[in-house]
């Protein structure tokens, strides 16, 4: 077989021509190709390696050196998608199987589907790209401790999280250690150094003068309309602060009276639901909300034997149109027929203290009287619920004192209303107390707060003390 002529490299500035020729008797054309690669005169020339196989395994070595994708080994977590492409969805947590490859975050029902995806490439998953996502922790989107936060370029927002703190955290560093390298262009392919290859070999070879920061990015996914929409208004109002209007706004907000002008003036006023136990009592000056002490007057007067008081609900429509006339601080007579049905007094009075901005029990006492309550020995669980009463503040002690007094007073008539003390404290339990942050486990945080309010009512006197005349 006769060898193919060896390849002559011209003088420098000069086009390299590389001739290629096929044997006459094969029928083959001879055809020429041009190379436009300025060769390195710096560095000496390697043998050139014409065989196409070596020459295929060559390149793929070369592109797995430059691209080497970040794999996260999968675990199981909880997952919730928030918002896609900017719109808001409704909250809802799923397990699933979580796979960290390259620069997407896949999602599997079950670890089986991870493996059947394997064996069929190329098929659909759910999937999120992390190219230019944010990572960050979060405790306003969830009430769940360990909550971090995945938002895409695209306007999709994620929720991770696992009741262990360290696998959490592990794959809060995984993610953003992958974010970071997709925004430094690490971890895309082609990313780095630019490089020319001479056609038909396996030189590459560095142009001269040629600016890596040059490379066009990778253009982005085509955004959400809302997220169009809300550019186009940003820049609209870019626009119209050059023209002034954001000086006259600042000068109109300095102009502003203050709030507690406006309630001298009495143009606002505030409520009652809604507003801080002490705050409220100054403003009446009294230890004891005045429409808590009109509620529990009306019920002992007409409402005892009521079957099912506190237990039933009122109308609700009838219970905010009492809220809000109570609001407004208008002249109010609960012994009125608009108000014949007891249970909407009794709703109302509930609806008062679940809408309380800090609880009856104050947050700071809330984990003191839990484990007052796991004490065993009665009289020292007794010692220690009295000890705290007495350290409560004024306003919130005395609405205790008179409710829980009025409470026993209910169960007396417990042959007609029907009600009886675990009754009374599984409505008032997460009424009166509850937890700030609801890290713990609910049901069993309820199940404390009725033990508490059930043990204060069957020891009001011993505790609280004879009733105030």
């Amino acid at each position: 077989m006769q060898k193919p002529p060896a390849l002559v490299l011209p003088p420098p500035g000069s086009v390299s021509m590389r001739i290629k020729s096929a044997n006459a008797n094969t029928g083959e054309r001879l055809s020429q190709t041009k190379s436009m690669v300025i060769p390195d005169l710096d560095t000496p020339s390697k043998p050139i390696n014409r065989h196409r196989r070596n020459q295929s395994q060559h390149n793929v070595g070369q592109g797995l050196q430059q691209f080497q994708p970040v794999d996260f080994q999968g675990e199981y977590l909880n997952k919730a998608k928030i918002s896609d492409g900017g719109k808001k969805l409704r909250k809802n947590w799923t397990t699933c199987w979580v796979v960290l490859c390259s620069n997407e975050l896949h999602f599997y029902k079950e670890q089986k589907q991870e493996e059947l995806a394997k064996l069929k490439p190329g098929g659909k998953t759910d999937g999120v790209d992390l190219c230019d996502a944010v990572i960050e922790w979060t405790t306003e989107k969830s009430s769940r401790k360990n909550v971090f936060q995945i938002t895409t370029r695209s306007g999709d927002e994620f929720l991770l999280q696992s009741d262990d703190y360290a696998t959490i955290s592990k794959w809060h560093d995984a993610i953003k250690r992958a974010v970071g390298r997709l925004s430094s262009g690490d971890a895309r392919p082609g990313a780095g150094k630019a490089t020319l290859v001479r056609s038909n070999s396996t030189e590459c070879l560095p142009r001269r003068g040629y600016d890596s920061t040059k490379i066009k990015a990778k253009e982005p996914k085509p955004e959400h309309r809302r997220s169009i929409m809300f550019k186009l208004n940003y820049s609209a109002s870019d626009s119209a602060d050059k023209n002034g209007v954001k000086n006259r706004l600042k000068k109109f907000i300095s102009r502003r009276p203050s709030m507690k002008t406006l309630q001298e003036k009495g143009l606002i006023k505030d409520c009652v639901f809604g507003c801080h136990m002490l705050t409220l009592c100054q403003r009446e000056g009294t230890t004891v909300p005045r429409f808590v002490q009109m509620c529990v007057t009306e019920v002992e007067k007409r409402g005892l034997e009521a079957d099912g008081i506190y237990r039933v609900s009122g109308n609700l429509s009838t219970i905010q149109k009492l809220r809000f006339l109570v609001d407004q601080e208008e002249t109010l007579n609960l012994g009125d027929s608009q108000w014949e049905d007891i249970h909407v007094i009794t709703g109302a009075l509930k609806m008062f203290f679940r809408e309380l901005p800090e609880p009856l029990f104050p947050f700071r006492f809330f984990d003191l009287f839990v484990e007052a309550i796991k004490t065993k020995e009665q009289k020292q669980k007794i010692q220690s619920l009295k000890k705290l009463v007495h350290q409560l503040p004024k306003p919130n002690h005395n609405t205790m004192k008179l409710l829980f007094h009025h409470l026993q007073r209910v169960l007396t008539k417990s042959r007609q209303n029907l009600m009886s003390s675990q009754g009374v404290s599984i409505v008032f339990g997460p009424t009166l107390m509850w937890p700030e942050l609801d890290a713990g486990n609910m049901a069993v945080n309820m199940v404390y707060q009725n033990q508490i309010v059930e043990f204060l009512l069957l020891e009001c006197v011993e505790i609280f003390g004879p009733e105030d005349k």
